[in-house]
């Protein structure tokens, strides 16, 4: 810390004097994928500020401040629900290229992405490599200064939106599956690249399958080297998994309380012991979640990618799935309906299947598992027979 730097009081003033001078509330936004052009002005002021990714450098729009002066600005931001302070928390392009990326693509994409100017996708998932992702078959094959990409990718979350996809691709098929692989920024607005949406369990479409034919990408948008890509992946992996941890994804009701507590005390089923009891399972599940997360972040801001943060991904997933059936239980035979006509039971039905996408999405709870037991437990690793030979002498799905 610097003789510059403030105290936490200082700031606090700081921050609450700016938001009372410029926060006027935004228009709400029917696309959830689309930022308004009313939210990129207000993102735009505010990473002007060094609100925004308090804890980069100046030279990346950041004040280089410590975890617990940033968190002083999100609690600032989050008491007038204004938007757009610690995106180093929760961007994971800005935050896979300021760790990976070059200048050039730091100075040519990181404002973009901070402003939501330009929106991404995840090309990481394959029909055959999921859980397995170091067994991507989509491949960059170099031309010049360019790179020519070909393959399938799926449950890509925003893809028919997106101006970039983070793409995980094989370059090099003649060393062991995790050494052949490159991490690139793929321009999605281009010829060769089509788009179909997944019809989930809930009725929308919030994943879709990407397939790729001759696409192009500048060698300019490789991130990490060729050959890198697992290293900087696992980077954008724990970033995604932080922020699943830190958020999972509730109700599509806004408008309603998400306020287990309020909704025993509207059915009149609070000074039910087992209710109470369920309560309280949830309600400690959240807290030490919060807890496990601030750990996280302190191991992420030393410049490590924390295998904690499947702890609380992991954790999400069960919260999601408890709320959910805690909420089930508050309303009892009222759970049966759905519709429009029953906005609280057609709400808690949605939570209720909702859930699972926390449990697959950014590693599935299975995968979860593993990566505790081998990196956080130190428990022996499964056996990979195909772990070091060439990737097109290994077994294929």
């Amino acid at each position: 810390m610097t003789d510059t730097t403030p105290s936490g009081d200082d700031l606090r003033a700081e921050v609450r004097d700016w938001l009372a001078q410029n926060w006027k509330g935004l228009p709400r936004s029917s696309d959830p994928w689309v930022a308004s052009p009313e939210r990129v002005a207000w993102l735009e002021k505010v990473l002007d500020t060094g609100y925004a990714v308090p804890t980069y450098p100046a030279e990346w729009f950041g004040r280089a401040y410590p975890n617990h002066l940033a968190s002083v600005i999100e609690t600032e931001f989050k008491a007038v629900r204004a938007p757009g302070a610690r995106r180093d928390k929760y961007s994971i392009p800005a935050n896979t290229v300021l760790r990976f990326g070059s200048d050039s693509l730091k100075r040519g994409l990181m404002r973009d992405f901070l402003t939501e100017r330009a929106t991404t996708c995840l090309l990481y998932s394959e029909p055959g490599a999921g859980s397995d992702l170091a067994g991507v078959h989509a491949t960059a094959v170099r031309d010049g200064n360019r790179w020519v990409v070909n393959g399938q990718k799926v449950w890509t979350s925003g893809a028919a939106t997106a101006d970039y996809g983070l793409l995980l691709a094989r370059t090099d098929w003649d060393v062991p599956k995790h050494k052949g692989l490159s991490f690139f920024i793929l321009p999605m607005k281009q010829p060769g690249i089509e788009v179909r949406p997944l019809v989930q369990i809930t009725g929308e479409s919030h994943f879709n399958e990407v397939f790729i034919s001759d696409a192009h990408v500048s060698d300019d948008f490789l991130v990490g080297g060729a050959g890198n890509g697992w290293r900087v992946l696992q980077t954008a992996l724990a970033y995604e998994r932080s922020i699943m941890g830190d958020t999972g994804r509730g109700s599509r009701n806004s408008s309603r309380a998400d306020s287990l507590v309020e909704l025993a005390r509207e059915h009149g089923r609070l000074g039910d012991p087992v209710i109470r009891d369920s309560l309280a399972t949830a309600l400690a599940l959240r807290e030490l979640n919060g807890l496990n997360n601030t750990r996280a972040k302190e191991s992420a801001s030393m410049g490590t990618s924390s295998s904690i943060m499947s702890l609380g991904k992991l954790a999400m997933s069960a919260i999601l799935h408890t709320e959910a059936r805690v909420k089930t239980t508050i309303i009892g035979t009222e759970a049966l309906l759905a519709g429009p006509d029953n906005p609280e039971a057609d709400d808690i039905n949605f939570l209720t299947l909702n859930a699972y996408f926390t449990s697959i999405g950014g590693g599935t709870d299975q995968i979860q598992r593993n990566i505790i037991g081998e990196r956080v437990l130190g428990l022996p690793k499964e056996p990979e027979v195909d772990r070091d030979i060439p990737f097109r002498d290994a077994r294929r799905n």
